[in-house]
């Protein structure tokens, strides 16, 4: 417990310390995307919901735990346009080193057309992302605390940034109950290369607190997880968007209220347990409807879905994430034990 204590004072002690920013201010905003199927699904924030889905330490490194040994993963993910995501993660356990993660994520946002200052075209050029990440994680007792430590690099036109960053978590699992609480402090680091010697940007840090519970006789599996906990009003309202009319024909102004400053923080998720060959799920993102719907209508934005489905040694998930009301998002993760896979393969 002693050791507990310790690591979580560490944790609020970074998180307190670090320098809050908003939003388009921060490097490596690419960091806060859900880089799996079940992440995505859950609202895109989660840091409860690991159980044997070794993506899910992406999520929060104290997730790592014993089920996640020798599991293997893919995920795709085709956004916009020609933009693409891919990650990889595979989990291994070492007698005498512990448990351990290894992961890369990659994103490639296509081919630009070049040109000179007369505007005349010269060639292409790419842009991309990618991350590389170790996560380590222990138990002690009821609690699993977990590090990762992870180099970025955005690269355009061959200029590229590079950051060095670290997350860190807790959690909490009752040993008798489906019951979880969570704490995970994401992106603390620094940027130590800038693109072409500009000025050094922030990263883009979270500190993210949820619960898990799943009542004993319903097959569902309940998450609710607060994140930017480091400032309170993250509502951001256009000056320049037009406002409603009184019935003087005066023009009134949106104005903030308290309710969705709070309910900005949340990410709801739920996981429907038909058995453990086959699942559903489904989230919602508040402060991503807010921020992504239209100013007539707001779509699907912030809502999600997903499945996971198992046969015989891989397990195929499958999330829609709706960032947009013209549309959702599709992530597809497939995953499979080594050891298993390779026994079966062998006998």
């Amino acid at each position: 417990m002693k050791t507990v204590a310790f690591i979580l004072c560490v944790l609020l002690g970074l998180a307190f310390t670090a320098e809050a920013q908003v939003g388009g201010q921060r490097g490596f905003p690419f960091l806060e995307l859900p880089a799996s199927a079940k992440q995505a699904a859950l609202g895109g924030i989660n840091v409860t919901a690991g159980g044997h889905d070794v993506n899910m330490v992406n999520a929060n490194p104290a997730l790592l735990n014993q089920e996640m040994d020798g599991q293997v993963s893919l995920s795709y993910v085709g956004y916009l346009a020609d933009i693409k995501q891919s990650h990889a993660v595979y989990a291994f356990n070492s007698e005498k080193y512990g448990r351990w993660a290894a992961s890369i994520n990659y994103l490639n946002y296509g081919d630009f057309i070049e040109r000179d200052a007369t505007g005349m075209e010269v060639g292409t050029f790419n842009v991309n992302d990618y991350t590389l990440a170790l996560t380590h994680s222990r138990e002690v007792e009821a609690f699993t605390i977990g590090a990762t430590a992870k180099a970025a690099v955005s690269s355009i036109a061959g200029d590229q940034a590079v950051g060095v960053l670290a997350d860190a978590g807790a959690v909490f699992k009752h040993p008798e109950r489906d019951f979880t609480v969570g704490l995970a402090f994401k992106n603390v680091g620094y940027q130590v290369k800038t693109f072409d010697s500009g000025e050094r940007q922030q990263m883009p840090w979270d500190a993210q607190l949820g619960v898990s519970y799943k009542p004993e006789h319903m097959p569902v599996r309940l998450s609710l997880t607060a994140h930017r906990l480091y400032q309170f009003d993250i509502v951001y309202l256009d000056p320049n968007a037009p406002g409603r009319l009184d019935e003087n024909g005066n023009e009134v102004k949106e104005e903030k209220k308290l309710s969705d400053k709070i309910a900005r923080h949340f990410v709801a998720g739920a996981e429907f347990v038909f058995s453990r060959n086959f699942q559903l799920r489904a989230g919602y993102n508040h402060l991503r409807r807010k921020e992504l719907r239209l100013e007539s209508k707001s779509g699907g934005a912030g809502f999600s879905v997903g499945a996971m489905l198992r046969v015989r040694s891989f397990e195929l998930n499958y999330g829609s994430a709706f960032f947009h009301p013209s549309g959702a998002t599709h992530y597809i993760t497939i995953a499979t034990n080594t050891g298993t896979f390779l026994k079966k393969k062998s006998s």
